[in-house]
């Protein structure tokens, strides 16, 4: 059975920072990338970034480089999304997800990935 947890979301002040694990199973690193989307009310889905957790090169949206990075620790079967200087407009559930690596070009299309999280609520206030 395979399973991906997110924790580590709650309340948090703008400016602030929160790190967002994603703990996978029953899948391999060697097959599978994982990807991070975040959904606010009233919003669709919106991608964040994704690692290819096989050689470790990572890809985000535009708007999230710089302040927003993803890692993996492969013998955990781990991946982090580290969110620095949270900003109001970040408010959102965040979900993991896991997407074949033949298809990491399209990381960013929610529809391409196999598995996903239960989500993490993630608030900033202002």
């Amino acid at each position: 059975e395979v399973q991906l947890v997110e924790s580590g979301g709650g309340l948090v002040q703008a400016g602030g920072s929160l790190r967002l694990p994603c703990v996978a199973s029953g899948i391999s690193f060697d097959d599978y990338a994982i990807g991070w989307f975040r959904q606010a009310p009233g919003k669709e889905r919106e991608g964040v970034g994704c690692i290819d957790t096989d050689d470790g090169s990572s890809y985000y949206a535009d708007s999230m480089k710089g302040r927003f990075t993803i890692s993996s620790d492969n013998a955990k079967n781990t991946v982090y999304l580290q969110m620095n200087s949270l900003r109001p407009e970040d408010t959102a559930v965040y979900y993991c997800a896991a997407l074949r690596i033949l298809f990491i070009d399209r990381w960013s299309e929610g529809e391409k990935y196999d598995y996903w999280g239960q989500g993490t609520q993630v608030t900033v206030s202002s």
